[in-house]
Parts: structure tokens; C-alpha cells; sequence
């Protein structure tokens, strides 16, 4: 294993007061270093449509030319840039080009409807985009854009793909300059119909964060990154697609989430750091392990006593003998060129944790939120526990606010990586960040003797049931994450007794494809589904137990990192 560095930035003090000035540079003076120590090393590539990679210094020309583009259309510092796509190298590209040019960037989901899409960018006064070739003929089509370009991240964008409108030669002499404090990216979290909240991300937010997260994850020139989560949002976008410039080493971008492709791409692209969501890592690790299982049940034990040995030893010495005991089975879904797993974007059950670390994989979990670049806590590769989401960051503060009999309180932040507040939205931010600097995550959570954190749920999902208990749907959620019959699930509460204002807890379900197919709308499903529960009830204190189950036959909605949109799927079903 690597030893990790505890200052990793000191890789740019050779560059202080040389290429930049103060604590942080910005993201055109990281990639501008980035280019100077690694010129030739891959920086980005693609396998859809076609196998191309791009090393730092073309990337660098390509993006001096988006930049001078972007200029020549009468921008000026600060002027916003939306840019919405597939995760490709030319999403990459117009990103760090509008950063060239001075100008904001605003990443918006390529999963959005176009009117949810026009609604973001009329609030953030955006004033060109780059968008994936149905959006940009959709807008076309409307004929009475107000914006002053749209080009396409396609080929298939014809005459509209950005890389034949590159103005080429050294950027513009009337390209503004940025300085660290200033707002780099503004993230749309919510709001497609009321007033949309945008975190705004300056330069400062975003660098730091990404060397701070080395402090407990050793990476080098020599990694490959892996791109498959949307990049629009916060985790991919810093977590991969930063920590891939600031280090030097080539990011890898997956276009589309299915199984063959993606095991294709980290085979083909030799991918050594794997991010992704629990559902995720959960569907690769139950895959594997039936499939040992439904070959022979006595192989099974035997892979199952060895992992326990294995994770006893890792544990015990640092040693991974892991890999070297389970390099064929890493084979099977395509880990075995993989150095780091990374698990965020929601809760991990102890067991899949466990589990990937007994494989031979460095397999680590963290925690945070988009309103703080996003990540704020991880757990170092030699020192991980599996029920926490990680230390603290050097350098940032954290404290538990009000907390219970059991230590669980609100979790405030504060530091380099919080962001400088909500565009145009100064009630919102005021709501959660305070004048002295602490952000409110709005999550709630203990801290053991060592710092590691422990989260119990979301200040604002509590279910209060008759009893005066507090109740965590994300906790009770997460006993159902290896259940194959359940591909989604929505704990929430109901109203049990509307005269005494009585809280039920309840679970909306959206069963797996196989029931689904096999039972078809009915009693059978619904008992099929409440066996499930019902085994989850028996581990469950009696005040956290499933009272009522409904069944949806749709698919729940959710958003680009797989979480369930409680609070919407809780209106769709308040009647039932």
C-alpha cells in the first residue's frame, strides 16, 4: 500500500508564487500545473463512440480554444456557461474551457426535461451552453432562445459540435482572470419549479477539497479514474474528475450505467480507483457471490471462510493477501486492475464494506453533501471502520449540535470547503449557514473517540411515532439494501390516527423485475414483498418495525445518484 501523504498539496509549493499566489490556485492554475509536471501523461479518454484519449497538453489545446470560442462571443468574467451531456471528454473540455474564459459554470443533468432545463438556466442567467445533441435540436426547434451560443458535445451535433468552433493559438489577451475566492460552478440541488437552490462552488471550495481528500486516499499519476456516476453532480465532478487534474492521472469517462459496458471500460481502461453509490457496489457484490453460491454451496463456505480469514489479517497486520487469494473471482466483475473502491451518496451497509475489503480491494466509504465541494469526511485505506462514514479532514472543524442521550446531534461544518452560499437565494442560505462560517448539513450523527462519524439520518425525514421515538427511514432502509426481491424502497410515515396526530411508519415498494414478472399486480406480490418485511421486522426495535407496506408497480423516482426523492414519492402515495 501507498503511504499517504499528510500534507498532499505540498506537491504545489514548487509552483508558489510562481504559476499562483495565496494558499490555493484556481482550476485553470491546477490544470496549467498539471500540464507543466505531467505534459504527455493521458488525461482523458472515451470508448463511446470510439476509443479516444487525450494526454494533458492536447487537452490543453483543445481547451484554449473552447475558451477563446467562449470569448469571442462577448462573455466576461463571470458570466454563467451551462454545460449538459453524457459523461464524455467533450463535456470535459467545454467545462474547463468556460473556466478559461473567466466565465461560470453551471452543470445541469442531462436526465432534466428541457423546460426543467430552461428553468435552471433563465434563474442562473446563463448565457451559452453545451449540450448533448437531442437538447441542443429540441432548443433549436423552439427557435426563440435567448442565449448567445449552444454548441453540441456530439459529433452527430453536425455543424453545431464544439470542437469544429475552436479559435486556435494562445488564449485570448482579453481572457479575465480568476482569483481562488471567487465562484467557480454553481450545483443545482433542487427546485425544477419553485425557487431553485444553486451551491455555489468558488475555485478555493473545490481545489481544496480535492487535495484534502488525499489526506486519507494515496493516489498518483499512475491511477486511472472511472467516470460512470453523472459527472453534473458534485461527487464525480471534484471526487474524479478534480482529483484526476490535480494528481496528474487519466480520467476515464463511461457514458451509459450497464453492467457489460462497464465491465468493458474498467477491463479496457485498466481503472485502479472505482467510484460509485451503494446500489452499485451492492449489485456487483450479490451477482458475484449467487453466482459462487448456485455453482456449489460447499465452494461458497470455503470462499466465505478464506474472506473471514482474509479480513482478519488485513486487519490485524495491514497485509492484503485478498487479492491474491481472490484474484479470479475480482476477474469476474472486472476488479482486478482496481487498487480503490469508493462508496458515498448515500448509507452502505457494514457487510458490503466488509465484504470488498476481504476481497483483496482497498474499499473505503465517505461522507457529505454538495453544499460542502461535496466530500468532508472519508475512511483512510489502513484505518477504516465499517459502520462509520470517516474522520473529519485536516484543517476543516466540525461539531454535533444539541445532541441526545445516545450523542446523536446535528452536524455542522466549517472550513476551505463550504460553499460561499446559494445563488440569488440569500433567505436559503441563511437557513443553514451561519455569518461566522458553520454549515448546517442538516444530518445527523455521533462522533466516537477517535472522530470517526456515525450518522443516524436526516434532521428533516425523522419519523416521531406514538411512543416519542425518533426514527431514521434511511436506517431502516438500509437493513433492505442485499434483499434482491426489493429494487427500490421509500420509508416513510403516514397518518395512523388524524385526531390524536399519530405517525405509522411505512414502506413503499418497488419490487425487483423478477417478482414482478413472476407475480404481476396482486396478493401474491404484496405477501411475496411482506415476507421481506417481515424479516426485516424481526431485527428492528419495536418502535422502528414496518407497519404498512404499499406496493408500486413504477418505478420510484429518484435522482442521478440513485437516491429515492422521499418527500416526492410520499405525495404520489399519501393517499394509500
Amino acid at each position: 500500500m501507498k503511504r499517504q501523504d499528510d500534507r498532499p498539496w505540498r506537491t504545489l509549493d514548487p509552483f508558489r508564487g510562481k504559476m499562483f499566489t495565496g494558499e490555493w490556485p484556481t482550476l485553470v492554475e491546477l490544470f496549467d500545473i498539471t500540464c507543466k509536471r505531467f505534459p504527455h501523461r493521458p488525461c482523458f479518454r472515451q470508448f463511446i463512440p470510439e476509443d479516444w484519449t487525450l494526454d494533458f497538453t492536447q487537452a490543453h489545446d483543445h481547451i484554449i480554444g473552447i475558451a477563446n470560442y467562449i470569448l469571442a462571443q462577448g462573455t466576461k468574467k463571470g458570466d454563467k456557461i451551462a454545460v449538459s451531456g453524457k459523461n464524455s471528454c467533450e463535456w470535459a473540455l467545454a467545462y474547463l474551457g468556460a473556466i478559461y474564459a473567466g466565465c461560470v459554470i453551471v452543470p445541469l443533468d442531462a436526465a432534466l426535461k428541457l423546460p426543467e432545463m430552461e428553468h435552471f438556466m433563465e434563474f442562473a442567467g446563463v448565457k451559452g451552453a453545451f449540450l448533448d445533441n437531442d437538447k441542443l435540436q429540441k432548443l433549436s426547434a423552439e427557435g426563440g432562445s435567448r442565449l448567445s451560443f449552444a454548441l453540441g458535445l456530439d459529433k452527430v451535433s453536425g455543424d453545431a459540435y464544439l470542437l469544429d468552433h475552436e479559435i486556435a493559438g494562445p488564449l485570448s489577451e482579453d481572457a479575465p482572470k480568476a482569483i481562488s475566492g471567487d465562484v467557480a460552478a454553481i450545483l443545482f440541488t433542487s427546485g425544477t419549479t419553485g425557487i431553485p437552490k444553486g451551491v455555489q462552488l468558488t475555485h478555493e471550495n473545490i481545489v481544496s477539497d480535492t487535495f484534502l481528500a488525499e489526506c486519507y486516499m494515496p493516489v498518483d499519476a499512475y491511477d486511472v479514474w472511472y467516470a460512470i456516476l453523472p459527472i453534473h453532480h458534485a461527487y464525480t465532478m471534484v471526487a474524479v474528475f478534480m482529483e484526476g487534474i490535480a494528481t496528474g492521472a487519466e480520467v476515464v469517462f463511461g457514458k451509459r450505467l450497464a453492467i457489460n459496458q462497464l465491465f468493458k471500460e474498467l477491463r479496457d481502461g485498466k481503472v485502479t480507483m472505482f467510484l460509485a453509490v451503494p446500489m452499485l457496489f451492492n449489485k456487483l457484490l450479490s451477482g458475484l457471490m449467487e453466482g459462487i453460491k448456485k455453482k456449489s454451496i460447499i465452494a461458497y463456505g470455503l470462499i466465505r471462510f478464506g474472506m473471514g480469514f482474509s479480513g482478519f489479517v488485513k486487519k490485524l497486520t495491514g497485509k492484503n493477501i485478498g487479492r491474491k487469494l481472490f484474484g479470479g473471482l475480482l476477474r469476474n466483475i472486472a476488479l482486478e486492475s482496481n487498487r480503490i473502491c469508493i462508496c458515498g451518496g448515500g448509507p452502505l451497509p457494514a457487510s458490503t464494506f466488509k465484504m470488498y475489503n476481504q476481497l483483496g480491494i482497498d474499499f473505503v466509504q465517505g461522507y457529505g453533501l454538495t453544499e460542502a465541494s461535496p466530500i468532508t469526511h472519508l475512511n483512510p485505506v489502513d484505518a477504516y471502520k465499517e459502520t462509520s462514514v470517516g474522520k473529519l479532514f485536516p484543517t476543516l472543524e466540525q461539531k454535533i449540535v444539541d445532541p441526545d442521550e445516545d450523542g446523536n446531534g446535528l452536524l455542522y461544518i466549517k472550513g476551505s470547503v463550504v460553499m460561499k452560499g446559494y445563488y440569488n437565494n440569500p433567505e436559503a442560505t441563511a437557513e443553514v449557514l451561519a455569518e461566522d462560517g458553520w454549515l448546517n448539513t442538516g444530518d445527523v450523527g455521533h462522533l466516537d473517540d477517535e472522530g470517526y462519524l456515525y450518522l443516524t439520518g436526516r434532521k428533516r425525514n425523522i419519523i416521531v411515532t406514538e411512543g416519542g421515538k425518533n426514527v431514521f427511514p434511511e436506517e431502516v432502509e438500509d437493513h433492505f439494501q442485499l434483499y434482491n426481491e426489493i429494487e427500490q424502497i421509500c420509508v416513510c410515515s403516514y397518518v395512523k390516527d388524524k385526531d390524536m396526530k399519530i405517525e405509522g411508519i411505512r414502506a413503499i415498494v418497488y419490487p425487483s423485475e423478477a417478482l414482478r414478472n413472476k407475480y404481476a399486480e396482486g396478493k401474491v406480490l404484496q405477501t411475496k414483498v411482506q415476507t421481506v418485511i417481515d424479516q426485516v421486522n424481526k431485527g428492528l426495535p419495536s418502535y422502528e418495525k414496518i407497519e404498512k407496506l404499499v406496493i408500486s408497480m413504477q418505478p420510484l423516482p429518484e435522482t442521478s445518484t440513485k437516491k429515492v426523492k422521499r418527500f416526492e414519492v410520499a405525495k404520489i402515495f399519501e393517499d394509500q
